[in-house]
């Protein structure tokens, strides 16, 4: 009778923990809160930390006024422990403490130096507390002292170096116990050979042993198991599965320098990480409740108390991806356990002192209390809810009961159509359902359409009164709603879809018979293909339209946009024999497209198709078709004869012979003409295709030019960079060029040098001069687009041996870019073909350039003219100026499966190496080549395709509060 769950199961248990929300992925924060929370000492201090809370303070208590927000992470820890230890809810949001610590709650990081900066944080804050207890709560419970002893082996000097320590960091690989990962942190470490010891008594390099000697231990003893290891091979993490085997009780007594004291530790917490990689996976623990001993395993919301006080890691040993090679767990005696997912062991010193008894200071009981009243507001507010909702339930089931058995139209009794959808919800939900709406099953006459009989339920006139009555709605569809006419309709198409197949076949027949005389029919091909679906879709056309009619009266009419569109499209497609129809209304010319068949075929064709275009087989084409097919012939011929003129008289900047260059100026000139090799590129195009090419009728120089009609190239430009953009030509041909071509602009450059005179001293000038305002504005322009590109294309190198491999390689592709740059030309739209180029019917039209426009124009001249080829042993990626060196590497991880630190990347050069610079920084442009030296190869890549799909560049804890200290 309710959707609503039983708030109680939101309500905390007796003698049971309270959980922690995961706020998507914060469960190593939950872990570590909850083993923290169970260390009472640490509570205990927290909780003498005095408030900073001003009305607290003052002796005012918290106010009710407003919400209470911690200020330091000692306030939102103290009062987290405090919601931990008295809320009622049976988990509790730690948002507000993530949120004070900067976290990304969507990524996982890593647990263990989590553990470390946080510790550290902890400490550092609690450093400025007046009271001893609190100050040094961090020392006395996880520091401990070990000191690196150098012995030198000649004079037997010791030299001590003492440090604390809040974990020892222990090394799994090759181990399977604890106490040999323990033995190997300390064991004794040679110094020889170019690792020698300087003795200071000796005073020179002498052979030495090294080791860690454990002086002191804490009461708390975090053993860090070194699970995540760094991968040289992959340049990532990974995580190492191997079953460690650690006892209850451990005796560090054995590893310690002192053996006078007391050092049995009683294992207190379980660290576990599931999951293969390092980068996934789920944290949970395992911890002993001081207080009664009994073991709980912490899941985020869920805790579950192990029975009979032990330890049960279970389903935690249980990898999410078993590998072939799995090894098999140990067998474990009593009081040991062995675990392949345990990354933190936690021992408490052994005392036979009473445990503490924590109790929450005044001010954050009461703000406990406060959380408490919330939460017992809002489970009163659900069982209200909840209350009202089985009520309504309960009287919907008694009306449903009455109801149910009447339901059922009995034969020869009157009866009515109701909407399914209506009445399953009026069975199901426990809601009143809204009014009865039988609109969408209306056909355009207004009535019940037969087609929709399916989604209706016939039900006696009693319930239907009384659905009407209490419910409302409407219209009634009685014994008399359904459609005639539609029906009829319905049955007419089933008879003609029926006679379709039939007529299909005669026509097929027919259609084998040759036509002889004049007594036949042209049909179009296409049509005759098609003509059995045209005219099933003919068929259906009436049902369609009523059926959006209907959509209309039922308020559901399509979009208006939509259905234009859609009429668009319909109108488009041509209908029965409309493919032979020219654009003049008449017969196309075509007889490819056409053929013949008998007046019995057609006659069978006209009854689906009655409106069809009818053309007897004696009807003679389009007259307007065949005059402009003439005039195509004769254009095609005309087209052919310029070309061949064209290329006759100037054969010379047809096949780029004998160009004269500026970079050597040609001795028998002193004038040279320019023109833009966009012109020539388009020109060439017409000459070798005419029939496929436009004819060009115009120079259009005005490209070359700034709005103010000066020239945007200097001298030394057009002899270098630019001089892919212009095409140099010879007085003779110039002249030669304005009698075939309309010129807007004409652009020359002259040389003026003395008799006499040493060539270089020779001054070279243009017509129209330079512009040297909008000639900056470019090259800025320029260099803004080299540092702002977003999808450009660079080439990576791979050098062999510290050469450049295959420099002089043949070209992957086998024909030249501007070849394919050509073939990708023709194609386009006549109205895609610049405008400049296009015949102007014998007038030329100077076009108005801005400066972008001109900016535009010379990119595509240096991408047509300066694209790279790309050669064996290079590799081409996509790369954005804002994107760093770091990414880029790892774009070249992918492709040439060498990590990053093993790239060594160069560009002209000059070595590319801080990985946090933007590529546009680095000077890296669009159609760079980028050299790279790995220094060892990776031999089996492949074997990290699993931890790359789920691995990112890793930015640990940058930016978070934990590195704020």
């Amino acid at each position: 009778f309710h959707n609503i769950d039983d708030p109680n199961c939101e309500r905390r248990k007796k003698n049971a923990f309270v959980g922690l929300t995961n706020l998507g992925a914060t469960c190593y924060v939950n872990t570590f809160l909850q083993m923290w929370f169970l260390n009472l000492e640490l509570r205990q201090a927290l909780y003498l930390c005095p408030s900073t809370c001003s009305e607290y303070a003052a002796g005012e208590g918290v106010s009710k006024d407003r919400d209470y927000e911690p200020q330091t992470i000692c306030e939102h820890l103290q009062y987290l422990f405090a919601l931990l230890q008295n809320s009622k809810r049976r988990y509790i949001d730690p948002s507000g403490f993530v949120k004070a610590l900067g976290l990304d709650t969507g990524q996982q990081q890593d647990a263990q130096e989590f553990s470390k900066l946080f510790m550290s944080l902890l400490e550092d804050t609690l450093s400025k507390q007046k009271n001893p207890d609190v100050r040094n709560i961090v020392q006395k419970q996880f520091c401990g002292e070990y000191a690196y002893v150098t012995v030198c082996n000649q004079c037997g000097r010791e030299s001590k170096l003492v440090s604390k320590f809040y974990e020892l960091e222990l090394n799994i690989q090759g181990h399977k116990q604890l106490t040999d990962c323990i033995t190997e942190f300390l064991k004794e470490e040679k110094l020889e050979g170019d690792n020698r010891y300087f003795c200071e008594t000796c005073q020179s390099k002498q052979n030495a042993t090294r080791k860690i000697r454990l002086l002191s231990l804490p009461c708390t003893l975090n053993l860090q198991l070194m699970r995540f290891v760094f991968d040289r091979q992959t340049g990532h993490k990974k995580k190492l599965n191997t079953y460690i085997g650690f006892s209850e009780l451990l005796d560090m007594e054995p590893f310690m320098e002192q053996k006078n004291g007391v050092y049995v530790y009683e294992l207190s917490a379980v660290l576990i990480h599931r999951g293969v990689s390092a980068y996934s996976g789920h944290y949970i623990a395992h911890v002993k409740d001081p207080q009664t001993g009994e073991w709980y395993k912490f899941n985020d919301e869920d805790i579950e108390k192990m029975e009979g006080k032990k330890l049960q890691l279970g389903i935690e040993e249980d990898l999410a991806e078993p590998s072939k090679s799995q090894t098999r767990k140990p067998k474990c005696g009593k009081g040991t356990h062995c675990s392949r997912n345990a990354y933190m062991l936690v021992y408490r010193l052994q005392t036979r002192e009473k445990s503490l008894t924590v109790e929450v200071p005044a001010f954050l009981q009461e703000l406990v209390e406060r959380d408490n009243c919330k939460f017992e507001e809002w489970c009163n507010e659900m069982a209200e809810m909840r209350k009202q909702s089985v009520a309504r339930g309960k009287i919907k089931h008694e009306e449903v009961k009455e109801l149910y058995k009447r339901l059922p139209a009995e034969a020869g009794s009157p009866y009515d159509f109701i909407s399914l959808e209506w009445l399953q919800k009026w069975l199901d939900e426990s809601t009143p359902p809204k009014p009865i709406d039988n609109t969408a099953c209306l056909c355009s006459h207004g009535k019940l359409h037969p087609d929709k009989i399916s989604i209706m339920k016939r039900i006696s006139e009693y319930v239907a009164d009384f659905f009407y009555r209490r419910y409302g709605g409407g219209p009634r569809l009685n014994v008399k709603a359904l459609c005639k006419d539609c029906v009829v309709e319905r049955c007419r198409i089933l008879r003609l879809k029926n006679q379709l197949n039939e007529d299909y076949k005669t026509v097929t027949n027919l259609l084998k018979i040759t036509v002889k005389g004049n007594d036949g029919f042209w049909v179009g091909k296409a049509s005759l293909r098609s003509w059995r679906q045209l005219a099933l879709e003919q068929l259906n056309e009436q049902d369609e339209d009523a059926e959006h009619s209907n959509g209309k009266m039922n308020g559901n009419a399509q979009n208006k946009d939509e259905s234009n569109e859609e009429k668009r499209e319909e109108e488009e497609e041509l209908n029965f024999n409309e493919d032979i129809v020219c654009p003049h209304g008449d017969l196309c010319i075509s007889e490819n497209e056409r053929r013949v068949v008998s007046k019995e075929a057609w006659e069978k064709l006209k009854q689906y198709f009655p409106k069809a275009p009818e053309f007897p087989n004696n009807k003679e084409c389009c007259s307007q078709c065949k005059i402009l097919e003439r005039e195509g012939e004769e254009n095609e011929a005309l087209h052919k004869m310029m070309a061949s003129e064209q290329k006759t008289s100037l054969q010379n900047l047809f096949h780029d012979k004998c160009r004269p260059c500026l970079g050597s100026w040609p001795q028998e000139t002193d004038e040279l003409y320019i023109v833009s090799q966009f012109f020539v590129e388009e020109w060439r195009k017409f000459v070798r295709r005419p029939t496929r090419c436009s004819p060009v009728s115009s120079v259009g120089n005005s490209a070359l030019l700034c709005p103010h009609g000066g020239l945007m190239f200097t001298y030394a430009s057009m002899t270098k960079e630019d001089s892919k953009l212009i095409a140099l030509i010879w007085p003779s041909e110039w002249e030669r060029i304005q009698k075939l071509f309309v010129v807007d602009h004409v652009i020359k450059i002259t040389r003026t040098q003395a008799a006499g005179a040493d060539p270089e001293s020779a001054l070279y000038t243009s017509e129209p001069q330079l512009c040297p305002e909008c000639r900056e504005g470019l090259l800025c322009q320029q260099q803004r687009d080299l540092r702002e590109y977003t999808q450009a294309t660079i080439y990576i190198h791979k050098v062999v041996d510290n050469k450049k491999v295959m420099k002089d390689a043949a070209p992957e592709l086998n024909v030249s870019s501007s070849e394919a740059e050509e073939e990708r030309e023709e194609n386009k739209p006549e109205g895609e073909q610049d405008p400049d180029f296009n015949q102007t019917n014998g007038g030329a039209k100077r076009q108005k350039v801005s400066h972008q426009s001109y900016v535009a124009y010379q990119k595509q001249g240096i991408r047509r003219s300066t694209r790279h080829r790309k050669v064996r042993g290079e590799k081409a990626l996509l790369v954005s100026a804002n994107q760093t060196l770091k990414e880029l590497k790892i774009q070249i991880m992918h492709a040439f499966s060498v990590a990053p630190f093993d790239q060594n990347l160069s560009i002209d050069g000059k070595i590319l190496s801080d990985d946090t610079a933007t590529l546009g920084s680095l000077g890296v442009i669009p159609e760079s080549v980028i050299l790279l030296k790995a220094d060892e190869p990776i031999a089996d890549y492949a074997a990290m395709d699993d931890v790359m799909q789920v691995c990112m560049p890793e930015e640990g804890f940058k930016g978070t509060g934990l590195l704020g200290h």
